[in-house]
């Protein structure tokens, strides 16, 4: 159950608020039943902790695709910079090394599979089918779009498409995400499942046929 997680969960550094967490924990444990789940940016691991002891609990197997160099506004300067995660000798963000004490606090070490690099490369080779991806990398409307375009297509149906992010107004954030969440429901490949906070669901319909197709971005800015 989430609550037996919750306390470490609220420990990790991260932009999950838990209500977010318990959902991305439900619907990776109904999920990892079918296959092992992929989530794309994990930074110190908090939406790790919650997919990870889901696919344990099923013997599954969690991907944790992230270059661990921080997102644009995690730098030196910006709004989300941590010099806590800072490395001076290579003068670059760096949490991996935090990252890795979560796996291992965590007992994920046999659950989790890190892989560190740009989500674009990874994608380059990939064949094995997912039952569940999570997008939290770079929340630019191209880097979003870029991940959907890269890993969508390897969702099985009945598969869950989570965008984490998703604001409906400017005002409240940016648009990135929220723009790459309503191309893919506009797609008719996917359903719409109720929102917890900014977790924005959609499942793959079971008759679907999108893993053979190649999405092709909408105009940047459309609705």
């Amino acid at each position: 159950m989430f609550k037996q997680i919750a306390h470490q969960f609220d420990q990790i550094k991260g932009f999950l608020d838990r209500d977010e967490g318990q959902r991305l924990f439900q619907l990776a444990l109904e999920a990892s039943r079918h296959g092992p789940c992929l989530e794309i940016g994990s930074y110190c691991g908090k939406s790790t902790l919650c997919i990870g002891n889901a696919c344990k609990q099923n013997n599954s197997v969690l991907f944790s695709i992230d270059h661990h160099r921080g997102s644009e506004d995690q730098q030196p300067g910006e709004t989300y910079f941590d010099p806590t995660l800072f490395d001076p000798s290579f003068f670059k963000v760096d949490t991996f090394q935090t990252y890795r004490q979560t796996l291992q606090s965590s007992n994920l070490e046999d659950t989790v599979v890190p892989i560190v690099c740009l989500s674009e490369i990874c994608a380059r080779f990939w064949q094995t089918p997912i039952s569940l991806l999570f997008i939290d990398g770079g929340h630019s409307y191209q880097d979003a779009f870029l991940d959907y375009q890269a890993w969508a297509k390897h969702l099985i149906p009945g598969g869950y498409l989570l965008f984490h992010d998703v604001f409906e107004t400017p005002d409240k954030g940016g648009q990135g995400p929220h723009e790459v969440y309503q191309f893919a429901l506009a797609s008719g490949e996917f359903k719409k499942l109720p929102m917890t906070g900014s977790v924005g669901i959609l499942q793959r319909h079971y008759t679907s046929n999108a893993a053979m197709a190649s999405p092709q971005p909408p105009t940047e800015g459309a609705a």
